[in-house]
C-alpha cells in the first residue's frame, strides 16, 4: 500500500508522457545536435524511488531508454540486490541528450533540462531520490562529495536523498564494484523503509516536498542501520 495515499497512476503517466513529448523535440541547448533522440526517462509513475544519473549513454541515445547497455544490465543486478526492479522505480538523468565524448556537463545544459527533472519529481513525488554519481549529487546536495557520502541517506527538501556511484563507474573501475553492490544491497532498502515510516507520520513527501532547485543548506543525515 502506498503510504502517500490514493494516487492516480494514469494522470501521473499523462504528465510524464507530456514531458517525454517535449524532450523529443527539445532544442533548449545544443546537446540535441548530433543526438539520435532524447531520453526522457522511464519507469513506474507511482515509484517510491527515483534514480537520477547524469546523462544518457550512447546505448540510451540509440534506444531512447535510460540505463541501457552494459551499465543497464549491471543496474538491473543492483536493483535485484535491493529487492526491487525497473518496474518499481523511475529512471532518468540530469540532461536528456547524450553528451559528446562524455565530457563534463556545462551549467547552461543543466539549467536547460532542470525543468524536466523538476516536473518529473513533482509528478511522481518519490519518497527517495538516488543520486547516481557526482553530477547528480551536485543537484540535490551541492556541498557533498560522493566519496564521503555514498551509501548515506540525507533528508533534504522534504525527501530522502541517497548518493551512490553510477553503475557505469563501477564497470570502468573494478575497485568500486563491491562498494556499489553494498550500497544498493543495504542503503537503498533501508532508505525506503525509513522513508515509508516518515511519510506515514507526515514528515516527508507532499506538500512539504518541493521540486525547487534551492536545496536545504543543512540537509539532515539519517541513521538507517
Amino acid at each position: 500500500m502506498d503510504v502517500r495515499g490514493t494516487r492516480d497512476a494514469e494522470q501521473i503517466q499523462r504528465q510524464l508522457d507530456q514531458i517525454a513529448a517535449e524532450v523529443q523535440v527539445c532544442q533548449r541547448c545544443d546537446l540535441y545536435v548530433g543526438a539520435h533522440q532524447g531520453v526522457p526517462g522511464a519507469g513506474n509513475p507511482l515509484a517510491e524511488a527515483m534514480l537520477v544519473g547524469e546523462a544518457p549513454s550512447a546505448f540510451d541515445d540509440r534506444r531512447g531508454y535510460p540505463f541501457s547497455g552494459p551499465s543497464g544490465q549491471f543496474l538491473d543486478e543492483l536493483l535485484e540486490l535491493a529487492g526491487t526492479s525497473r518496474s518499481d522505480v523511475f529512471l532518468t538523468n540530469m540532461v536528456r541528450h547524450r553528451v559528446p565524448e562524455s565530457r563534463q556537463l556545462l551549467p547552461g545544459e543543466l539549467a536547460a533540462c532542470a525543468d524536466y527533472l523538476n516536473r518529473q519529481i513533482s509528478a511522481i513525488d518519490p519518497l527517495v531520490i538516488v543520486a547516481l554519481g557526482r553530477g547528480a549529487l551536485a543537484r540535490f546536495l551541492p556541498r557533498a562529495k560522493i566519496t564521503s557520502v555514498h551509501g548515506q541517506a540525507k533528508l533534504s527538501s522534504g525527501r530522502i536523498v541517497v548518493a551512490m556511484f553510477n553503475p557505469a563507474a563501477a564497470l570502468h573501475r573494478e575497485e568500486l564494484r563491491q562498494t556499489v553492490m553494498d550500497d544498493f544491497a543495504h542503503a537503498l532498502p533501508a532508505a525506503l523503509a525509513e522513508a515509508r515510516r516518515l511519510a506515514a507520520e507526515g514528515k516527508i513527501g507532499s506538500p512539504a516536498a518541493s521540486p525547487s532547485s534551492d536545496e536545504d543548506d543543512n540537509p539532515q543525515q539519517l541513521s538507517l542501520f
